[in-house]
């Protein structure tokens, strides 16, 4: 009986000297993990000593096996304090960034390491994989229990097919039904007000993950299965696919390698999400000379249904209607239109454009005036045929494709865009993805990737009537945390809810012109398009002048102040230009008064477009105002609902 109680004893010092506790901390000190490895990997996260994520874990299952349950050695590990210089190639809110972070590296087992980082704004980590052969990951096991009466903003999916353009859930947590699913970006907020936003980075040869809820506060993660075998659809046979056939795993890969970041954005206020851009900073960086890549602003004929008037041919999908935008677009200073759907002789030839086009006509006169042409593709015909597309688009002198239609996010999908990337920037072509799932970081190491759908965006008002300001002020903290989104601004009928109406062929949008012009400053996208028709757009020559003004990268990025769904006031820079905008939902007149302590030491010539005095009747209602200001001054910002708000401080003063 001794004996046994000796046994017992050594049995249980044997296993607490085996577990191990580490702890790490942001190098501000405001952000604190804590990690147990022992029959598994949990942690725990606080700020400013509050729990924002009471319990996470996660395992891995390759090759069938489970390799992190069981007691773990975790005996070798490394802590360090590092920083990091960023430069963006194509900035959407910094150019250059100092950032610095906490690191801790732990090996779990002879095959498997973890990095943890901690950075003053968020939370990483990441699996390092050492097998020596390749596997097959039938698996990521991730777990998130969050603290009692936490709020989320749930982008929720019905399947994971989709195009991933969501109305945000906002609820608790605890008040989702178990099971529903979400695609990422999704934000969690304490009742505190902590605010995380969860998403991935550094995305290769892995799917994409969702995240589902379980019971409670707990979230777990979701994944799509490698992808066997798919069907056209009897709907739309030439754009969409049913998966017929799936792998018993979600990624067959190298064995050495490092497995997605999974990414934790932390802000102690709303406002502070506005700068955060840790998906960018996570993700490899560019290898080649990506100098020749030209951000710029978009005339767009899909959404307006190139609903042309006041001129002399019949307008649509002719070379005529095109020229007719190259004008517009030269004479307003943007670089670039896009040939939507119906250029090409067929969805399925490429090669070819139909009979009433002439593309490379088309191209010689937009190159007269400076304005380079982007044409649409649906993914698949392209994607197959690349190299003889690309070819035949280079020749004809096309800067930039549209990819649309991709409508997964499993492991063949996210390789399938890395190659697009890769393919585009060797033949010197820009992509926009359509279609698409959130950006993953694939932009810092191909930067001619300049912006993705993946948002519930304008487009949606041809359709249906959820595109409101509230909408438009949930994006800014979720979606656009993950990067730039190709929302499409711009409309030029703009009407309340309640004259709402939906069209076709005359689209409009809920909220001010104001509202629709304050767009241009605070969503993020270096191909940024202006989507009504140009007609619409000389009309209003003078509100069309002000919107070409604003660029569509910027160097700086300041935020002010801002509440999710309600308002926000952010300012930014481009090389010495200032622009501050400001947007308000339709709950109520919001006034602020804005200190320009932001601004150089010298006296400046600022112009103000804001909402009309009679906009809160008439939404079109809007005024422009120049006036002179200099540092600390004051600047009164003042909305009616649904309304904006756009300054730029365009030049120094000099009378």
């Amino acid at each position: 009986m001794c004996r046994t109680y000796l046994i017992i004893v050594l049995i249980a010092i044997s296993q607490i000297s085996i577990a191990k506790n580490y702890h790490l901390q942001s190098p501000d000190g405001k952000i604190e993990l804590t990690v147990k490895v022992d029959k598994g990997v949990e942690w725990s996260l606080m700020y400013q000593q509050k729990s924002v994520i009471d319990k996470g874990s996660f395992n891995i299952t390759i090759n069938q096996s489970d390799e992190l349950v069981g007691t773990l050695n975790s005996k070798k590990s490394s802590s360090t304090v590092e920083s990091e210089y960023i430069e963006s190639i194509v900035p959407t809110k910094f150019r250059n960034l100092k950032v610095d972070y906490s690191k801790l590296i732990v090996q779990l087992n002879k095959t498997i390491s973890v990095e943890f980082r901690l950075y003053n704004n968020g939370f990483a980590y990441r699996l390092l994989l050492r097998f020596d052969n390749d596997l097959s990951i039938n698996n990521e096991d991730i777990t998130l229990k969050f603290p009692d009466n936490s709020r989320v903003l749930f982008p929720k999916e019905d399947k994971l097919q989709s195009h991933y353009e969501r109305i945000y859930v906002d609820d608790k947590l605890s008040a989702l039904s178990n099971g529903q699913f979400a695609s990422l970006p999704l934000l969690v907020q304490t009742k505190e007000g902590v605010s995380i936003v969860i998403t991935d980075a550094d995305l290769y040869d892995y799917p994409c993950l969702f995240l589902k809820k379980v019971e409670g506060n707990t979230l777990k993660s979701l994944f799509p299965k490698a992808v066997n075998a798919v069907n056209p659809s009897e709907r739309g046979p030439d754009r969409n696919e049913i998966i017929t056939a799936e792998a018993d795993y979600i990624a067959r890969t190298k064995g050495r390698r490092s497995l997605p970041w999974r990414v934790f954005a932390i802000a102690e206020t709303d406002k502070q999400l506005l700068e955060n851009q840790l998906v960018y900073n996570l993700s490899r960086t560019s290898k080649d000379d990506f100098s020749w890549v030209k951000p710029g602003k978009v005339a767009w004929d899909w959404w307006n249904d190139n609903n042309i008037w006041g001129v002399d041919f019949k307008s649509g999908i002719n070379t005529q209607t095109y020229k007719y935008y190259i004008d517009f677009a030269a004479d307003f200073g943007l670089e670039y239109i896009i040939l939507d759907e119906g250029w090409s002789a067929s969805t399925l030839n490429l090669t070819e454009s139909n009979i009433n086009i002439d593309i490379p006509k088309l191209i010689e006169y937009g190159k007269s005036k400076n304005v380079g042409v982007i044409l649409w593709v649906l993914w698949k015909p392209f994607y197959e045929n690349i190299d003889k597309v690309l070819n035949q688009f280079k020749q004809w002198g096309v800067v930039g494709v549209k990819v649309d239609f991709m409508q997964r996010a499993d492991q063949q999908m996210v390789n399938v865009y890395a190659t697009i990337a890769a393919k585009a920037a060797e033949y010197k072509m820009l992509v926009d993805f359509h279609g698409a799932f959130k950006p993953s970081g694939l932009r810092r190491a191909y930067p001619n990737v300049l912006t993705y759908e993946g948002v519930k965006g304008l487009e949606n008002c041809k359709w249906s009537d959820l595109i409101t300001p509230e909408h438009n002020l949930t994006l800014p903290f979720t979606r656009m945390v993950a990067g730039p989104m190709d929302y499409t601004p711009g409309a030029m009928i703009n009407r309340h809810k309640k004259n709402y109406s939906i069209s076709w062929s005359s689209p409009m949008s809920i909220g001010t012109r104001a509202h629709q012009v304050a767009l241009y400053v605070v969503f993020e996208s270096p191909l940024q398009m202006l989507s009504d028709n140009p007609s619409n757009y000389r009309k209003e020559m003078e509100c069309t002048q002000f919107i070409a003004k604003i660029p569509s990268v910027f160097d700086v990025t300041y935020p002010i102040d801002a509440k999710i769904g309600k308002y926000l006031i952010v300012t930014r820079k481009t090389g010495d230009k200032w622009y501050l905008a400001a947007l308000n939902n339709q709950e109520e007149e919001r006034e602020f008064e804005v200190s320009l302590d932001f601004l150089d030491d010298k006296k400046w010539k600022v112009e103000v477009l804001q909402d009309g005095i009679n906009a809160d009747k008439h939404a079109e209602d809007y005024k422009i105002i120049t006036y002179s200001v200099i540092k600390n001054d004051k600047l009164k910002v003042k909305m009616v609902k649904g309304g904006g708000f756009t300054a730029i401080r365009s030049e120094e003063h000099t009378s």
